[in-house]
């Protein structure tokens, strides 16, 4: 065996090639900005996904030949297209609008230096390559002051978290300015423990916070109940009083970033209860700008319906009508006038587009109050992805082959050709489809048995017909728990609904389930969803969140081609933030499936739609026809016992009244 060479000389050869990576990336990018020159002149669309999945197919076929891993070929490029899609979308918006193009922005943002808000601006000013003069302000109120008077030209606004959800108060700022939203970043949240250099966990007392990364980090933080927390009007406050405190014994939640600004150090990271925690912040100006219509944009309207009975499921057809897609609804009280909300709407589309000019005309002539805040480019980038097929990984078997086979020789089975008449389902107290309508609640594992006995009788009691159980793999003697909760589920007449979350829990789930379900995490996979068309329980198959509605039919396709006809779809969201965070509901899905298919459509709103908004969304989903929802219990814990009883009882007679 051949003595290696001296690993400071691989370290040498090692950045010698970072440093060309980086130069060539950097020429990349260079390229990208004259491909957007290019599609200026000739006024083509930002993305060509066709060409982009060309592009990652030869990319995974070369990588492959040495000796590259598909995914991170495809991770790689899909970072490497959306830094390209953005830079172009920047600089064709920049040239839309001239009057925007200065070498120095002054950037109004809450807090300062360091915080999550400083963040987000400074990179929005880095990729329209122009200097920021920040302007820290302790409200928001503050910031939207600013730039009413002129002294700022931008301010940035934290609108959402895939944590915590939407910012209220942001949401009443809006209603009372005259400022037009001109744009929207996204940025990733690392939430850590600062604290100064040389601190130890074993010392920290106090810890200084703003409300929000407090909210998001509840669960790390309910296990240090040795903590103290002080509230902070941003994060920068709370790293800047750690700072001056010169205490080992005080800590703050912010970023490694910013705590770099203030010589902190992270002596904790990954605080937040979500793995992917990102923040969504919009950009507001006193002048409203033009989108160019090869740029993906977005619109954000607020609209006051009235009270008139179903007038904001009126309003949601409308857009249905002129295929609109509405990826936010949020709600808020209109001051002075009790029981009467203000609705937000964000709308993908641009605001020139003809069905977006025929829609507001409508929507203005049936509402109470409607206002556009603004048309600005979306950044959120979709990633293009690969079938199994371009990966070279699609299983080959004969089976799935036979399957693939009589589906392209005979009539789709989840067609209303093949079976004209609604399918109905039906498994102890659960009936779907054909005109009868069901609720299960959904339960998170791991639980203790006499807490999941007592959520049992309450679930009944509120009128669910089934629970569905989540997360097999987390409960300790599973076997001999699952067979005790379908015990109790049995004693209150619950159906048992098993979630297949893992291969592994595909045994289980067949040995004691009374209805399996697969999560949407396995819809691809072709070897499950063949050992499902061969059970003679009902099968639930959930939409992943990355498939079209052809995906999850062509699942459904399998399952039936094997003989099990009681197939129940469900909708539960479908990706807007990176491929990742809060998912969007996607009714103008359900409205798909219901036109295409006779099988019996669930929808899940939880993961999609804050709690208090259900009941409507809820409204929504029976007037389009739909045969149910579930409700996840963990996605509208509430501060009380109390208040997740009365939201529960607003969601089912939302389903049960308009039924």
């Amino acid at each position: 065996m051949s003595k290696p060479q001296p690993l400071n000389h691989t370290r040498e050869q090692i950045t010698s090639l970072d440093n060309e990576l980086l130069a060539l990336l950097a020429k990349r990018r260079e390229l990208s900005l004259d491909v957007a020159r290019s599609k200026e002149v000739d006024v083509r669309p930002i993305r060509d996904t066709i060409r982009e999945k060309e592009l990652l197919s030869r990319l995974v076929k070369q990588g492959r030949e040495q000796g590259l891993d598909a995914h991170y070929v495809i991770s790689l490029y899909q970072s490497i297209i959306e830094d390209s899609v953005l830079n172009q979308q920047a600089y064709l918006h920049g040239r839309a609008n001239p009057e925007t193009q200065q070498q120095q922005y002054c950037i109004a943002y809450l807090g300062a230096r360091g915080s999550y808000s400083y963040l987000a601006a400074s990179r929005y000013c880095n990729r329209r390559q122009v200097e920021m003069q920040d302007l820290g302000c302790q409200s928001f109120d503050e910031i939207v002051q600013a730039v009413e008077s002129g002294h700022a030209d931008y301010g940035f606004l934290p609108i959402e978290n895939t944590s915590s959800g939407s910012i209220n108060e942001v949401y009443d700022v809006l209603q009372h300015t005259s400022l037009a939203i001109v744009g929207e970043t996204t940025i990733e949240v690392g939430h850590c423990l600062l604290a100064n250099s040389g601190s130890n966990i074993a010392d920290i007392k106090t810890v200084y916070a703003h409300p929000q990364p407090i909210s998001q980090c509840s669960r790390y933080l309910s296990q240090r109940s040795e903590f103290k927390l002080e509230y902070c009007s941003s994060s920068a406050e709370a790293m800047e009083k750690v700072c001056n405190a010169n205490d080992s014994s005080v800590a703050a939640i912010g970023s490694a970033e910013g705590g770099a600004l203030y010589q902190l150090e992270a002596i904790e990271t990954d605080l937040a209860n979500q793995k992917v925690n990102q923040s969504r912040f919009i950009v507001v100006a006193r002048k409203a700008v033009e989108v160019p219509s090869q740029l993906p944009a977005k619109c954000t309207l607020i609209m006051a319906t009235g009270q008139k009975p179903g007038a904001l499921v009126e309003a949601l057809l409308v857009l249905k009508a002129r295929n609109l897609n509405m990826s936010k609804l949020e709600s808020r009280p209109i001051p002075g006038t009790p029981w009467e909300e203000m609705f937000y709407l964000d709308i993908d589309a641009n605001l020139s587009s003809e069905p977006m000019q025929a829609a507001l005309k409508e929507l203005e002539r049936t509402t109470r109050f409607i206002k556009v805040l603004g048309c600005y480019p979306c950044e959120t980038v979709k990633p293009t992805q690969l079938s199994n097929s371009q990966l070279m990984i699609e299983p080959n078997t004969s089976k799935s082959t036979a399957v693939a086979a009589t589906t392209s020789n005979k009539q789709q089975r989840f067609s209303k050709q093949y079976k004209s008449e609604a399918t109905q389902v039906v498994c102890g107290q659960l009936d779907l489809g054909n005109g009868n309508i069901g609720a299960l609640a959904q339960m998170q594992l791991p639980i203790d048995l006499l807490q999941f006995e007592q959520m049992a009788k309450e679930l009944k009691e509120a009128g669910f017909q089934a629970v569905a159980i989540q997360g097999l793999s987390q409960q300790s003697d599973v076997i001999n728990s699952i067979d005790k909760f379908k015990h109790a589920l049995a004693q209150f007449n619950l159906v048992c609904v098993l979630v297949i979350e893992h291969e592994t829990d595909l045994t289980m789930a067949t040995q004691f389930a009374d209805v399996v379900m697969l999560s949407g995490n396995l819809m691809y996979n072709q070897a499950i969803l063949i050992q499902l068309g061969s059970l003679l329980v009902p099968v639930i198959v959930e939409r992943n969140t990355m498939a079209s509605v052809d995906d999850l039919l062509n699942a459904a396709e399998i399952i039936l081609g094997q003989g099990n006809q009681q197939l129940i779809l469900c909708e539960s969201g479908v990706t807007t933030l990176n491929n990742s965070g809060k998912p969007s509901l996607d009714l103008a899905a359900l409205v798909e499936l219901k036109a295409l298919s006779h099988l019996p459509i669930l929808v899940n709103p939880s993961y999609a739609i804050e709690s208090e908004q259900m009941p409507t969304f809820v409204r929504a989903i029976r007037q389009l026809k739909g045969d149910g929802v579930m409700v996840n219990l963990s996605a509208i814990e509430h501060a009380s016992k109390a208040d997740t009883a009365e939201l529960i009882n607003k969601i089912l007679s939302s389903l049960y009244q308009s039924h």
